[in-house]
């Protein structure tokens, strides 16, 4: 017997809101700053090894990604960066610390749907600060009855959050963008993992899909949640 779904876990960004997006368009003018130090993909791949040597350092976030610019920056014009282009690095990331929040299709709708009949937890990683700015800023906030800003997401996370929030991971469903953040480690707790894909994709949270695993699921998009989850509980 399936046992009835009583909480519901959302993802914040690239599932409620934009977010990689700003990311690419920052990592495009970091490019063009470095365009007589480095080629686009030399550039590209010695940061994304910056920033998976950082992620144990500075965890995930704006933040992060502006230090791991600066230091590529660094590695890739032999120490000889000019102080400029370190300025500019930090004006951009300040910029996308102050980016307004743009909500995805259907996410204010159905996060106010669902509030109605179910215990709804945001569950994300990134900078505490930021992650609190953005809620604040979507205008979903007074919907979740608990909000969880992680560093990481693993089986143990989610096993915490719904046995703190809800009736256990067995009765809960975790919603997001991240098969690797959201979808497994969900389903590997006990609970549903439904993958929303993004626009974009951040090689750091690429994973396979547990293709065939009954508690998995896929949406287009956040349009569709309400009927999947009706059906799930009926």
């Amino acid at each position: 017997m399936v046992q009835t779904i009583t909480t519901i876990g959302f993802d914040a960004d690239d599932t409620l809101w934009q977010n990689e997006e700003f990311f690419r368009l920052t990592q495009d003018h970091f490019t063009e700053l470095l365009r007589d130090f480095a080629d686009p993909d030399q550039l590209a791949a010695t940061l994304l090894q910056a920033e998976l040597r950082n992620l144990g350092k500075y965890g995930f976030g704006i933040k992060g990604f502006m230090l791991s610019m600066i230091e590529t920056a660094i590695e890739v014009t032999d120490e000889t960066v000019p102080a400029t282009v370190i300025a500019e690095i930090i004006a951009a990331g300040q910029e996308m610390l102050e980016h307004p929040v743009n909500l995805l299709p259907h996410a204010a709708d159905v996060v106010s749907t669902l509030a109605e009949g179910f215990r709804l937890v945001l569950i994300t990683k990134g900078d505490l600060l930021d992650q609190e700015r953005k809620l604040a800023q979507s205008g979903l906030g007074e919907l979740f009855d608990a909000v969880e800003i992680v560093s990481d997401k693993t089986p143990q996370t989610y096993i915490r959050a719904f046995m703190r929030h809800g009736d256990g991971p067995d009765r809960a469903m975790m919603v997001g963008n991240s098969m690797k953040s959201d979808v497994v480690p969900a389903i590997d707790a006990g609970g549903w993992g439904v993958h929303v894909p993004a626009k974009y994709e951040w090689e750091v949270e690429r994973a396979d899909a547990p293709l065939g695993h009954p508690r998995f699921h896929v949406l287009e998009d956040l349009g569709g949640l309400v009927e999947l989850v009706g059906g799930l509980r009926g």
